[in-house]
């Protein structure tokens, strides 16, 4: 081996720190190379995915409506109703129409949300909203048909 061929190898002129840099570029690159590359991947595995499922989307078909004029005139006869009121309203004519409690300074309607909140041994019926007046009390802002 002569001395011309130990230059080459050795590299003679170059310190550490420049070789050190060069292997760190190289190795950078590298990982951008592996980092961009799973990138492209990801992205390209996607698009295809997307791609496929287009493809097998049918259309939607809407059926022809019928003009007015073709169709018959159906009326609809309710079943008999009996008027009686229900259970719940018979409740509430037999206690009154408002609620209060015994305890706040409002009063509300019996399916008010303020009303379910109070406990029955602390409601105080009123026949109407002058006599719940009458005894002191405010009506609830979250009631409607209070004011």
């Amino acid at each position: 081996m002569s001395i011309e061929h130990i230059e080459t190898k050795i590299k003679i002129g170059e310190t550490r720190e420049e070789n050190s840099r060069r292997n760190r570029f190289l190795n950078l690159n590298n990982n951008l190379f592996v980092v961009f590359t799973i990138i492209l991947v990801a992205f390209a595995s996607f698009g295809l995915g997307r791609l496929s499922v287009i493809k097998e989307k049918t259309p939607i078909v809407f059926p022809q409506k019928r003009s007015a004029s073709s169709q018959k005139a159906q009326l609809y006869t309710p079943p008999n109703i009996q008027e009686t009121p229900s259970s719940f309203n018979e409740g509430l004519m037999q206690k009154g129409s408002v609620v209060a409690s015994k305890n706040g300074a409002k009063y509300h309607f019996p399916w008010c949300s303020g009303a379910v909140r109070i406990k029955e041994e602390n409601k105080i019926w009123f026949n109407g909203i002058t006599e719940a007046k009458k005894a002191g009390y405010e009506p609830a802002q979250n009631c409607k048909g209070l004011k």
